[in-house]
């Protein structure tokens, strides 16, 4: 009886706990959205710190240029001139592409722009001038590049000598081949509506094929995204969130069909855009995704300890300035194909220092080991922002080589101090 009225009285003077409001919810909400953002900040801060700043600084600098040249001339990022600018890339973007895997080695070659022009003049002289179906004359002048760059792969790769020295005797031995094969035809005009000439004159007007391409492209960047997240994960790896890849995969979403909007205002889908697109990706792959790939990072690390890890070092080397030219020749034609013409001028210094430039200031690493097809397609892109915004304005071509050397020298700059800072901290 008396623990029955203590028990009552213990029910009268219990208060339940009050339910919270939702106004009292939110600031812990709040608190919790800034400390995610804290996280992020932090953590983008250890990045810095050692030396891991990514494509940040180039996309930065590509958003300057865009809103310079926008402020200066409205044109600039009119759908045409955008439209012109994904095709101007693509012929010294694909060079620059072969680039980043020599680069990844920590080696230069010099020879690309003359193996570009060889290759041109091969698919010239003999469509043009013997009359070689344009197909197989088209096979002949990639497998020029190739046998070029082999040639060099393997000097190189058996003698030891340096491989800008190789392809430095490289540039002058094609540049003079290539001038043979024209002969007394100084300039040889491709026909406007052969195969060659369509490669950078066709169009997909339908606007479901730009559409297509970005939902495409998205769909499998997320895909892979996915697939190695769980990977990692399953191998108790440091992993991405699976919101984090769904932001990253939503920011490039956006991105793609923006593109693929401005695109469909003026002509559609440039055909060569879409190559390039599919051997940037392709070629990606082949770098991070396959065990070929993996060895010419590792060699990149370090030469010596790959060939103690018994890697097939000469092998790999050959294999790289063997790519270097093929790509060196699909560039060529075309940039063949953009003029519709081959001349003794064609395979100038200025591509091959462009090339170079947009493999270095994309984030190819000149020390090797670091780098991806990717960063060659957005310094391409600087470059070419460059050049056209000064074509746009009027500016003289001297400035745009003064702005462009110095963009070059910002990212020679961030990548040594990237270095040393990786190095610091035990990982480079």
């Amino acid at each position: 009886m008396v623990k029955a009225m203590h028990d009552m009285a213990d029910k009268e003077t219990r208060t339940e706990p009050a339910t919270p409001a939702p106004e009292a919810r939110r600031p812990h909400r709040g608190r919790a959205v800034a400390r995610a953002v804290e996280n992020w900040v932090a953590a983008f801060r250890r990045r810095l710190s050692t030396g891991e700043v990514g494509s940040l600084p180039i996309v930065l600098v590509l958003a300057a240029v865009w809103i310079t040249f926008q402020s200066l001339n409205e044109n600039f990022l009119s759908p045409r001139n955008l439209s012109n600018l994904s095709v101007d890339i693509v012929g010294t973007g694909l060079i620059a592409v072969g680039l980043v895997f020599v680069l990844l080695l920590g080696e230069l070659d010099l020879s690309v722009g003359s193996i570009s022009a060889l290759a041109a003049a091969v698919f010239a002289v003999l469509n043009v001038n013997n009359g070689v179906p344009e197909w197989l004359a088209l096979i002949i002048g990639v497998l020029a590049g190739t046998v070029a760059g082999t040639v060099q792969g393997f000097s190189f790769a058996r003698t030891r000598v340096p491989a800008f020295v190789v392809t430095l005797a490289g540039l002058l031995t094609w540049n003079g081949l290539m001038l043979y094969v024209l002969g007394t035809s100084a300039t040889v005009n491709l026909d406007e509506n052969g195969l060659v000439a369509k490669l950078t004159n066709h169009y997909f007007t339908n606007d479901a094929a730009a559409y297509g391409l970005a939902a495409v492209g998205v769909g499998l960047v997320f895909l892979m995204s996915y697939l190695d997240r769980r990977r990692r994960k399953a191998a108790d790896m440091p992993h991405r969130s699976l919101k984090e890849t769904a932001v990253r995969t939503g920011g490039l979403a956006v991105i793609a069909f923006t593109s693929a909007y401005l695109l469909n205002r003026f002509q559609g889908l440039p055909l060569a855009l879409l190559i390039f697109l599919v051997v940037v990706a392709v070629l990606d792959v082949i770098l991070r995704r396959t065990h070929y790939g993996r060895q010419v990072y590792a060699l990149g690390g370090g030469v010596e300890a790959a060939r103690r890890a018994s890697l097939s070092v000469a092998r790999v080397q050959t294999a790289v300035l063997a790519v270097s030219g093929t790509m060196a020749a699909v560039g060529g034609l075309f940039l063949a194909s953009r003029i519709t013409s081959v001349s003794q001028g064609s395979g100038s210094s200025i591509l091959l220092l462009n090339a170079i430039a947009a493999a270095v200031i994309g984030g190819t690493s000149l020390f090797g080991g670091r780098g991806t097809t990717w960063s060659a397609v957005l310094g391409m892109l600087v470059i070419q922002s460059i050049a056209s915004g000064m074509a746009i304005t009027d500016t003289p071509a001297a400035v745009q080589f003064m702005i462009t050397g110095g963009v070059l020298f910002a990212a020679v700059v961030i990548d040594s101090l990237s270095r040393r800072s990786q190095e610091a901290h035990g990982r480079a």
